[in-house]
C-alpha cells in the first residue's frame, strides 16, 4: 500500500525558520505557507511539515527570466505558459528559479502560480525519449511531446548515431532537417525542459550486433579516437543548443569494458568543464558477477562516477527472442535492478527507464511481437478479452487464441503499471523514471501524471 513520505520536523531549542529552511534545502516562505504560519516565531516542540519541492508555474503567454530580481536586470530566458520552474529562493516580489541548463534566474511573482509539495504525491523526474515515425505502427513522438510538456522534465532525441564508417564521428539517424531539431529544442527550453541528443550504436543497416560491437571497439580502442569523439559530441551540443548528451551504447564486446568506461570518464570531464550534462543509458544488471553478455561489459561503478545521470534500461525482462511470456518490466525486476544500481552510485543520479510498449507472445510458435498500447487494446477488442491487472508484477495482460488455434499472452503497460513504477522510484529515492518511448503510450498516462504525480524539474 502507498504511504505518503510527508516529512515532519519537530522544532528544537534555538531553531529558526532560516536554519530549518537551509537544513532542508527549501525557503522560509514555503515553510510558512505550507504550515499556515503568519509570523516567523517558533516554539520548541512545534511540528512543521517540510516542503519537499516548490515550483512556480507560468500563468501568462510569455514570461521573462532575468539575471536578478528586478526589471533592470537582463533577460536570460523566455518561458511560455505552463512552464514549470523549481523555486530555490525568494526576494520581495520575485522568485529565484532553476533553469533547464542548471543556471539560476528570477521571475516576477505575478507571472506565476506557486505550488508547494510535501510528498503526498510522488515527486519524480520524467525523461521522455523522442523518436521519428517508423511506419504506421510506430508513430512519431512529436504530438505526445508537444501536448504534454508540463509532465516531461527532460527529453532525449533518439536522432543521432555513431558513424559506422568512422566511429569518432556522429551522423543523423533518420530523415529530418536541422530546423526540425531547432524547433524541438526551442519548445523544450520555453517549457524549462532539459533536452539532450541520444547518440547510439544501434540499428545499422545490413548489420546486427556484431557491427554495433565493432563500431564501439574502434571508437574506444585508442585515446585519440575517444578524444575526437568527445570533441564531436561538444560540436553536436553547440550546433543545436542542446544541454548535454545522452550516450546510448549497448552492444559491446566484454574485452572493451575498460575502454568504454574510459570514454565515459573522459567525456564527463570535458562536458563538465563547459557546463554541459552527461546522461548515459545503460543495460540492466543485478550483480557484479557475470549476468548476461549484453550487460556484463558495463562497469556501473566507473560509469556512475563519470555521468550526471545514469539511465538504467529496465526493459526487456521478457520479450527478447526466445523468452517466455511475461511483463517487459515487472515491479520486482525494477526493484532488484535499481537496488543493485544504488549500491554503485548516489541514488540521486539514477533514472529507471521503463517501457510503454509490450509484447504479444505466441506460446505455440514461440514468436514475440512488439505491440504499442493501442495495438494491445485493439487485440483485446478483436478477441473480446478482458484486461487483467496482475498484482504480483503490477502489469496488465490478457490471453487469447488466434484463428489458427495458436495460444497467445499479451503483456503491456498502461497508466496503472506506469504509476506503480513511479511509486517504486519515489519509494527508493531515485531521480525518477524514463519512458521509452513517447507516442506509444496509454494516453491516460498523462492524466495520471497530472492528477497523481509531481513531475519535478531537476
Amino acid at each position: 500500500m502507498w504511504r505518503s513520505p510527508v516529512k515532519i520536523y519537530v522544532v528544537q531549542q534555538g531553531d529558526t525558520l532560516y536554519s530549518i529552511a537551509r537544513r532542508f534545502n527549501t525557503t522560509i516562505e514555503s515553510i510558512m505557507a505550507l504550515n499556515g504560519l503568519t509570523n516567523t516565531m517558533l516554539m520548541p516542540g512545534q511540528r512543521l511539515k517540510i516542503p519537499l519541492y516548490t515550483e512556480a508555474v507560468v500563468t501568462v503567454d510569455a514570461a521573462n527570466i532575468r539575471k536578478g530580481p528586478g526589471i533592470n536586470y537582463p533577460v536570460i530566458a523566455k518561458m511560455t505558459k505552463n512552464a514549470r520552474l523549481p523555486v530555490i529562493g525568494v526576494w520581495k516580489d520575485w522568485y529565484k528559479v532553476k533553469l533547464f541548463d542548471a543556471s539560476k534566474g528570477w521571475i516576477r511573482k505575478d507571472l506565476v502560480e506557486r505550488f508547494i509539495h510535501d510528498g503526498e504525491r510522488p515527486i519524480v523526474g520524467n525523461l521522455g525519449f523522442y523518436t521519428l515515425e517508423e511506419g504506421p505502427t510506430l508513430p512519431s513522438s512529436y504530438n505526445s511531446f508537444v501536448n504534454n510538456t508540463p509532465y516531461i522534465s527532460e527529453t532525449g532525441l533518439f536522432l543521432f548515431q555513431i558513424n559506422k564508417e568512422n566511429p569518432t564521428e556522429i551522423v543523423k539517424f533518420g530523415d529530418f532537417t536541422d530546423q526540425y531539431v531547432e524547433d524541438i529544442v526551442s519548445i523544450a527550453h520555453s517549457q524549462n525542459i532539459k533536452i539532450l541528443p541520444v547518440v547510439h550504436n544501434l540499428l545499422y543497416k545490413n548489420g546486427g550486433s556484431k557491427v554495433s560491437k565493432d563500431v564501439v571497439k574502434e571508437l574506444v580502442s585508442k585515446k585519440e579516437n575517444r578524444q575526437a569523439f568527445v570533441q564531436n559530441i561538444i560540436k553536436l551540443i553547440e550546433t543545436y543548443d542542446f544541454d548535454g548528451v545522452n550516450i546510448d551504447i549497448e552492444d559491446v564486446y566484454l574485452e572493451d569494458s575498460k575502454n568504454l568506461s574510459a570514454l565515459y570518464t573522459e567525456l564527463g570531464k570535458a562536458l563538465r568543464k563547459k557546463g554541459y550534462y552527461l546522461s548515459g543509458s545503460i543495460p540492466a544488471r543485478v550483480s557484479d558477477e557475470p549476468f548476461n553478455p549484453f550487460s556484463d561489459p558495463f562497469d556501473y561503478g566507473a560509469i556512475g562516477k563519470a555521468v550526471d545521470e545514469f539511465v538504467v534500461m529496465l526493459y526487456n525482462e521478457h520479450g527478447w527472442p526466445g523468452s517466455g511470456p511475461g511483463p517487459v518490466v515487472s515491479i520486482g525486476w525494477m526493484d532488484r535492478v535499481i537496488r543493485y544500481t544504488m549500491s554503485k552510485m548516489p541514488k540521486e543520479k539514477i533514472v529507471g527507464a521503463v517501457s510503454v510498449f509490450g509484447f504479444d507472445f505466441n506460446l505455440t510458435t514461440g514468436k514475440n511481437t512488439y505491440v504499442t498500447y493501442e495495438m494491445a487494446m485493439k487485440l483485446a477488442d478483436k478477441y473480446n478479452k478482458e484486461i487483467i491487472f496482475d498484482e504480483t508484477t503490477k502489469t496488465p495482460m490478457f490471453a487469447y487464441v488466434d484463428e489458427k488455434g495458436n495460444q497467445h499472452e499479451v503483456w503491456f503497460e498502461n497508466k496503472d503499471s506506469i504509476y506503480a513504477k513511479i511509486q517504486k522510484a519515489w519509494e527508493l529515492g531515485i531521480k525518477g523514471i524514463a519512458l521509452w518511448r513517447l507516442g506509444m503510450e496509454d494516453p491516460q498516462i498523462w492524466t495520471m501524471l497530472r492528477e497523481n504525480v509531481v513531475v519535478k524539474r531537476d
